[in-house]
């Protein structure tokens, strides 16, 4: 027989309220958002009054047996035995509806969990305005487990309270006393939770979780280390979490705020950037071990091991969540080309560029314009091939360990230049990237990166005096986007002319960017009716500059739909090209400086 990895253990609902507040079980911040809705809280304790099971719990022993400390805002005296790894919102609604604790929403506003209950009907919901002003209904079952409230006299008033609205009958007050009884000795619910052991690790646990879970939710190693973060590192979690959601939130004031355009980061991906920068890992496998203090030879856990470990993420974590790292960094973006996330096919791509940013500013002490500029080509670069699209963990490893035998800021800038010449090759431009181009796909890499090369040659909008980068600018928002793509050859013109397949109508070749209000105009015309009248706005020198920006032949309308494609496909790829030689063809400067 194979060896059990876990043990069975059955808890009361008390039990396990008095564990979570002693600190025993390790419930993360009830303070972080509640995802579920409170429609699945009324459903968790209307299955609970009528006896129906609600699951097993899975805990994960964390391998510091008998190790106590005061930790966390709510003064708990231990450091938990146990982790949650599945029943973790079950349990926080439990804990916020019988504790009467507030909990925090996907927006951050704070909240209480009100759950109804009708004694009559022995029925439950979630509170409303309607149920609050009627007298069957017990508005706020939180107060029946408050330490002072008596259950005889909660029965009581109840009791009174409906006596002066209706009438009540002998069986009514037998009904009530008998519903609201049951429903006081829920804290008796028998709740049955299986402990994995310490010396499992966890990619088994993560396969145990997947394996009893009904849903097949995954779990992942941020998930673990967010965890270990609330256990051994409250603060830290809570403070990567509060920039998260102020990343999220236009400022209201003057204030310092880490809000762009480019990114809404959630607190898992902030931690990849500071894994890397601390460990040089994107693993995070690895990652969690080392946080656990167990020692990957003898598999032994070390308390001063764990710490060492969580000092360098600690100072990682500064690092990264430092307002002047955090903003300038996005000026290397918009040096590549890119004004905002409307062009970003890939938040991997943003993050990983912003770890080795990091890790050139602060490793290496590259000076700022040098790294602004290499970082520019090395993001190009990435979110043109898709890099992290494809097991980006394993690639991003390939690139940290790229750096393994540099020593200054000129080897970083070298190596990374270096990656990015034997990745944009002349076959690359010639070959494969009309290849890609040939796709109807509607985020497409090689379409946002031309239109990053229009911003980066500083072309105007097609058929307009406008430049794309000015339109493209984020911060101008409108009920009615400034530019759309427009179907140069629009789709029911090419259908009654017998072309109806949308992989030829939606390619990225018959794509421009247009002012909304010529695309209005433009409507589904015949080309050779729309465009002779939107060049009489230009001089045939502006059309020339107009048209080669956009990679158009002269008189395109007038070509055979297939031919088109094809050659404006080599034509894009060629912008491309000459928008990254923009980020190429710059005047070094000095390359060290201090970090």
């Amino acid at each position: 027989m194979a060896d059990i990895l876990f043990k069975k253990v059955d808890y009361t609902l008390k039990k396990l309220l008095e564990d979570i507040a002693m600190g025993e079980i390790g419930l993360p911040d009830i303070q972080r958002p509640f995802v579920w809705n409170m429609s699945k809280v009324r459903d968790l304790f209307d299955s609970m009054y009528r006896g129906y099971p609600i699951g097993y719990l899975l805990f994960w022993e964390n391998g510091y047996p008998g190790e106590h400390r005061v930790i966390g805002v709510d003064r708990k005296q231990k450091v938990p035995r146990l982790l949650i790894v599945d029943g973790q919102q079950r349990l926080t609604s439990l804990y916020a509806v019988i504790k009467a604790v507030p909990v925090v929403d996907e927006n951050f506003r704070r909240a209480r969990i009100r759950i109804a209950f009708n004694p009559l009907e022995e029925k439950f919901e979630v509170t409303n305005v309607a149920i609050e002003r009627d007298v069957t209904w017990i508005a706020d079952i939180s107060e029946l487990w408050k330490p002072a409230t008596s259950t005889y006299a909660f029965i009581a008033q109840y009791l009174q309270r409906l006596k002066e609205k209706r009438e009540v009958t002998p069986d009514d007050e037998q009904q009530v006393a008998a519903a609201i009884d049951r429903l006081q000795k829920l804290l008796d619910y028998p709740v049955t939770a299986l402990e994995i052991s310490s010396s499992v690790d966890e990619d088994q646990v993560a396969e145990i979780f997947v394996r009893i879970n009904s849903m097949g939710t995954p779990l992942n190693q941020a998930d673990f280390i967010l965890t270990l973060m609330s256990v051994f590192w409250d603060d830290g979690r809570a403070e990567l979490e509060d920039f998260c959601r102020r990343a999220k939130i236009p400022p209201m004031d003057a204030q310092p705020s880490p809000f762009n355009y480019y990114l809404r980061p959630n607190p898992d991906q902030l931690l990849r950037v500071s894994v890397a920068l601390g460990f040089r890992r994107a693993q995070l496998a690895y990652v969690y071990s080392l946080l656990r203090g167990k020692d990957l030879q003898t598999g032994q856990f070390s308390v001063e091991q764990r710490e060492r470990q969580f000092q360098i993420l600690q100072q990682a974590q500064a690092y990264t969540l430092n307002l002047t790292n955090w903003h300038e960094f996005f000026k290397a973006l918009k040096r590549a080309g890119y004004p905002g996330d409307q062009l970003i096919s890939s938040q991997l791509a943003v993050l990983y560029t912003y770890a080795l940013w990091l890790i050139g500013k602060r490793d290496f002490g590259v000076d700022p314009y040098s790294l602004r500029e290499v970082m520019a080509r090395w993001f190009f670069m990435a979110s043109l091939t898709g890099r992290y699209t494809s097991s980006p963990e394993s690639r991003m490893e390939q690139d940290l360990a790229l750096l393994r035998g540099a020593k200054t800021a000129a080897d970083f800038v070298r190596i990374l230049d270096q990656q990015i010449d034997a990745v944009l090759t002349r076959d690359y431009w010639e070959v494969t990237l009309p290849s890609e181009l040939e796709t109807a796909a509607p985020r497409n890499t090689g379409q946002s990166a031309y239109y990053a090369a229009l911003c980066l040659l500083d072309a105007p909008v097609l058929y307009s005096p406008m430049k794309v980068k000015e339109l493209l600018d984020p911060s101008t928002k409108a009920k009615k986007s400034a530019l759309e793509r427009h179907h140069l050859f629009p789709r029911h013109y090419l259908q009654r002319i017998g072309i109806n397949d949308d992989r030829l109508i939606n390619q990225v070749a018959n794509y421009a960017l247009v002012e909304w209000t010529d695309n209005i105009q433009i409507s589904d015309r015949d080309p050779k009716e729309y465009v002779p009248r939107m060049e009489q706005r230009f001089s045939p020198a502006e059309l020339r500059v107009m048209y080669d920006l956009h990679a158009l032949p002269e008189r395109w309308y007038d070509m055979d739909y297939h031919t088109f494609l094809s050659e404006r496909r080599k034509r894009i790829a060629d912008v491309i090209r000459r928008g990254f030689l923009q980020l190429k063809n710059v005047n070094e400067s000095p390359i060290g400086c201090c970090p």
